[in-house]
């Protein structure tokens, strides 16, 4: 199955529709077929669970990403920034490696044990 993200203002992702393989051969294929189908002329960009193409699977709030031809998913905290070759957000301070789970504090720029 092939999956396609509806872009909106922004080109914020509002929805990811499903389409069979068997009808989108090709991406422009899959665009025509949901356009046809929902009888407007929305944009749609293609994406993947897996995330061979567009860096990562387009989620409902994410932005696509023109220049890098990506989806990011929405900046977490103020104070994360963007790994450029994988369009993820990451902490000021790596995440402990250990058995404990953590939240991130934002106020105090630490990660805080989750009890």
């Amino acid at each position: 199955m092939a999956h396609f993200a509806k872009l909106g203002t922004g080109n914020i992702v509002e929805t990811v529709e499903v389409v069979s393989n068997d009808i989108a051969t090709t991406e422009q294929a899959g665009i025509d077929f949901l356009n046809n189908l929902y009888g407007n002329r929305d944009v749609w960009k293609q994406t993947s669970y897996n995330a061979t193409i567009r860096k990562n699977f387009a989620g409902i709030g994410y932005k696509y990403d023109q220049t890098r031809d990506a989806f990011i998913p929405p900046k977490p905290y103020p104070s994360w920034t963007l790994v450029e070759n994988i369009c993820q957000w990451e902490a000021p301070v790596a995440y402990p490696d250990d058995d404990n789970k953590y939240s991130w504090n934002e106020t105090n720029q630490t990660w805080e044990v989750i009890e």
